[in-house]
């Protein structure tokens, strides 16, 4: 009777190890890159979030001076420290706020862009370029200038402007995730990132080119 009940103690054979092997292979090959994509999502969040925040503010003061501002200093727009992405609210670079371990110079009398913040991200590219695909120009809907573009000769106040936002999602060297937001709806040429959406509407952020998506094209 304890024979005929006794287990039986043996080991996985190759072959059942390497279906193992070989079922983890495809579910990873499956989840990694869902997971990526997912991870840049979360990321671009912050993107998002910061243009809309700019929107606003320039909105608010359009209310009060009628007119819109550059000048992030005039303007009270200060978003939180930590952002992977470097933005840009003129066509001119010269007067950035720095973001670093030194932390921000509360004595900046301007900035019309805001550097990555290399405090928190080491090593990252601190005043990132746009990545290929990304429009060169906006194209309003109805009159309007944009100074806050390059190659833009245009000046405020008396025009609409934008806002934009570059930054590294996928920690690879091909191209920058690039976002922008407008204060008037706004005619895009986008070839990456938002193949399908031609109009980008007045507060809304546009994606134009996409970390993840467009460096595997």
């Amino acid at each position: 009777m304890t024979r005929l009940f006794a287990r039986k103690n043996r080991g996985f054979t190759l072959i059942e190890l390497m279906i193992v092997v070989a079922i983890i292979g495809i579910l990873a090959a499956i989840a990694i890159p869902n997971f990526i994509k997912f991870q840049a999502r979360s990321k671009q969040g912050e993107a998002k979030a910061n243009l809309k925040a700019w929107f606003t503010t320039e909105r608010a003061f359009l209310q009060e001076k009628d007119r819109y501002e550059e000048d992030i200093k005039i303007i009270g727009y200060a978003p939180e420290r930590g952002n992977r992405y470097a933005y840009w609210f003129s066509s001119s670079q010269n007067e950035c706020e720095v973001r670093g371990e030194a932390g921000i110079d509360t004595n900046q009398e301007s900035a019309f862009c805001i550097e990555v913040d290399v405090g928190k991200f080491k090593g990252a590219t601190a005043n990132p370029t746009y990545s290929s695909g990304a429009p060169n120009t906006l194209t309003f809907v109805g009159a309007g200038e944009d100074p806050g573009q390059p190659g833009r000769t245009a000046t405020c106040p008396g025009c609409n402007i934008s806002a934009f936002a570059v930054g590294n999602v996928d920690n690879e060297t091909n191209g920058n995730d690039t976002w922008f937001i407008a204060t008037k709806d706004a005619q895009a040429e986008a070839k990456c990132g938002n193949k399908d959406e031609t109009m980008a509407v007045a507060g809304t952020p546009y994606i134009s080119y996409n970390d993840v998506d467009c460096d595997s094209n």
